[in-house]
């Protein structure tokens, strides 16, 4: 049947998004590389980073949890079909309001982001 496996996606997406929450707020690099794939690009308006150069501004960023920043991350949407999902998440980091839309793909039985387009609601 497969209702299981759509039910494991989900919690493997929900994990994701959790490491990334955490990843954010403790400043952890090497988390957010483990949950990106390799060729990810980032994109914001006027903004195009690759993976290594967003994490690289992120190593040379204030750590939120470091800064006593509150934890207000919050899943709004998650939408899993087959081997892709799309989550829509807000991302409060300092004086910053971002949504972010999460393209996930499951490959060789591992889900990645593989897209990030971002919005700071402040701007």
């Amino acid at each position: 049947m497969n209702r299981p496996r759509k039910i494991n996606d989900f919690d493997s997406v929900m994990t994701l998004v959790q490491a990334y929450f955490d990843g954010l707020y403790q400043g952890d690099v090497e988390k957010l590389e483990s949950i990106f794939h390799p060729d990810a690009f980032l994109k914001a308006p006027g903004l195009r980073r690759s993976l290594q150069q967003w994490l690289e501004a992120v190593a040379g960023r204030s750590i939120p949890a470091e800064e006593g920043q509150a934890y207000d991350f919050k899943l709004l949407s998650i939408e899993v079909i087959k081997d892709q999902a799309m989550v829509k998440l807000e991302c409060p980091l300092f004086e910053h309001a971002y949504v972010d839309f999460l393209g996930l793909l499951k490959e060789n039985g591992r889900w990645l982001i593989v897209n990030k387009m971002y919005t700071d609601l402040n701007e």
